[in-house]
């Protein structure tokens, strides 16, 4: 079960093998290009949240961050004992029972931590997360694994089929600039909330 003992164990073994140690080449263009740092931002599963951490670093005053590992929670807090702690909220608890509305969520080793079979669950509440106009950034793998997950991999075709009928997707392209270890298997992705969704 990937439920909290589990992720808590991983990060009380420091087996977290997908974490940079860093923030995403690829995300920290994206969030350099921002320009409104009032924005609502959501990171789930953060993990250790070297995203988190770059963006409060750099001006960004609304920040949520949920995640089921209390370890990693309080990894983060103590990194962000300088940043004012009205400029973000840290959550423990699942991320299909978060609430809030969103004007950018960072998708950054979340989704492919993930049963697949909850993919389709993901996609619909990351689409109720998001407010009219919002964006989900970030990098899917483009890649199958050739073991059990996670990682669970995935390819372009699988995302487009998962996402399409949610969010008007903007960008889904190979990212150039991946750190060495993902060159070729990271696709940066650009989704846009959609106004009307077909009811299932």
């Amino acid at each position: 079960m990937l439920d909290e003992n589990y992720w808590n164990s991983k990060y009380q073994h420091q087996q977290t093998g997908w974490d940079l140690g860093q923030v995403s080449p690829p995300i920290k263009a994206y969030i350099n290009q921002l320009k409104n740092k009032e924005i609502a931002i959501l990171i789930p599963g953060a993990g250790n949240g070297h995203e988190a951490i770059y963006l409060l670093e750099n001006g960004f005053k609304n920040i949520t961050v949920v995640d089921l590992a209390e370890i990693a929670l309080d990894n983060l807090k103590s990194k962000l004992r300088n940043i004012n702690p009205s400029y973000y909220h840290l959550e423990k608890g699942d991320f299909f029972n978060h609430q809030g509305q969103y004007d950018l969520i960072l998708e950054q080793t979340f989704f492919c931590a993930l049963h697949p079979d909850l993919r389709g669950n993901y996609v619909k509440h990351m689409q109720q997360l998001l407010k009219p106009n919002g964006k989900l950034a970030g990098l899917l793998f483009s890649k199958t694994f050739p073991f059990e997950g996670p990682p669970f991999g995935g390819s372009k075709k699988e995302y487009l089929d998962l996402f399409e009928a949610y969010f008007d997707i903007k960008i889904m392209e190979e990212a150039y600039n991946s750190v060495k270890p993902r060159l070729s298997s990271e696709l940066f992705v650009l989704f846009k909330r959609k106004y009307l969704v077909l009811s299932s």
